[in-house]
């Protein structure tokens, strides 16, 4: 059997031992302690002074995305709850970043990993997915990819993750260095530290749920804004408070959208949505990382536009604030895709005009003239006699 240098043994000899499931948990605990926390990145801005902008980046974790984060807290959740065991094979369904991930850990631990993902995934996540350990199901129909996974993972008698279902349980939204606890233990020193907004990209929902929870366990005032993409059934849920919503269409943007609302995704917790149309998520995406001067990914581009657009609302009413989004993973995962002409050509995406306006409104201020679906949570309105 495997063992892990990183277990504290007692010196005695522990009363009583679980094995192979009590050296996993501390593997991964242990690398949790090697991972320093991600920056939280200020982008100056001179036209919109008064309002702060932070990029948290997410990009730097060993595995390259936001997803790092999920996978730990699946692969914990699993083996505490007792579905992982020594040899057990783990299946997942992703588009992508979040299989990365849980290669990573499941190399880790010692056990098999499965993705079962669509054929079109970029080949760069492919290739990090195999460099792990990982086997990758390719499917062309991405409708299947849920029946596929559950299917897999019988057939091997393993273990199916389901990060759709388990990101909003997996993780501790009342804090243990979760990301919205990191966002304000970072934001402490700066001059406006309880930010007006934080913007989050709907994935699983996960990441939403635990940053909304968060806010309200501990009173902040802030506001949760998800932006969603073009194809994809979450912004629909929202808006119509009816969880059955479908979307036929795969969405272009690895990382964010869904056919259908995830069962992690809390409509409750989040106080406004944004449709972000796809032309528009690749135009942020290039603004950005000319700004930073390094690429970043497109579900990136999403929570940036939709931060663009909170921020010149605040610009024309002449409020002061802080925003705050994410860095979810790298552009270098998409050269053969969101950076390449030929491939937006192919389908029908033309970034110039969304990539004009936003760069004008970056440079000068003045309004954002991007018109884009937005949808506010009526609970969240405040009332006309609050002080």
């Amino acid at each position: 059997m495997q063992t892990f240098p990183f277990r504290q043994h007692n010196p005695a000899g522990p009363a009583y031992w679980r094995g192979w499931v009590d050296d996993a948990v501390a593997a991964i605990e242990a690398d949790q302690c090697r991972t320093a926390d991600t920056h939280l990145i200020r982008l100056i801005v001179p036209a919109l002074s008064g309002i702060d902008i932070y990029l948290k980046d997410e990009s730097t974790h060993p595995t390259g995305s936001l997803k790092h984060r999920l996978a730990r807290s699946l692969f914990l959740y699993a083996l505490c709850n007792g579905h992982i065991r020594e040899g057990t094979p783990v299946v997942e369904a992703s588009s992508g970043s979040t299989a990365v991930s849980e290669a990573y850990f499941a190399e880790m631990i010692g056990v098999p990993f499965y993705a079962v993902m669509p054929r079109t995934t970029s080949a760069e996540k492919i290739a990090a997915i195999e460099h792990y350990g990982g086997n990758c199901h390719l499917i062309d129909d991405g409708r299947s990819l849920y029946a596929e996974a559950a299917a897999l993972a019988g057939r091997l008698n393993g273990h199916y993750m389901d990060q759709f279902t388990f990101a909003e349980r997996a993780t501790d939204w009342r804090g243990n260095n979760n990301i919205a606890e990191s966002i304000f233990t970072q934001l402490g020193g700066e001059p406006r530290p309880i930010p007006d907004w934080i913007v989050m990209g709907a994935g699983t929902g996960g990441t939403s749920a635990t940053i909304g929870r968060y806010l309200r366990y501990r009173q902040y005032p802030t506001r949760l804004c998800v932006a969603d993409v073009e194809h994809s059934a979450f912004f629909d849920c929202f808006r119509t408070q009816d969880r059955s919503r479908v979307c036929d269409r795969p969405s272009l943007i690895e990382g964010v959208g869904r056919p259908r609302c995830e069962p992690s995704f809390v409509p409750g917790v989040v106080d406004r949505m944004m449709k972000i149309p796809d032309a528009a998520t690749v135009a942020a995406m290039n603004v950005l990382s000319r700004r930073l001067r390094r690429a970043v990914g497109g579900s990136t581009g999403t929570n940036f536009l939709a931060l663009c657009r909170l921020a010149s609302e605040m610009r024309q009413a002449s409020v002061t604030g802080s925003l705050v989004t994410l860095i979810c993973d790298s552009g270098e995962r998409y050269r053969q895709t969101y950076y390449e002409p030929a491939w937006l050509a192919a389908r029908g995406l033309d970034p110039a005009p969304f990539e004009a306006a936003l760069s004008s409104f970056l440079a000068t201020g003045e309004p954002l003239a991007l018109d884009v679906d937005d949808v506010v949570n009526p609970q969240s309105v405040p009332s006309p006699t609050a002080s």
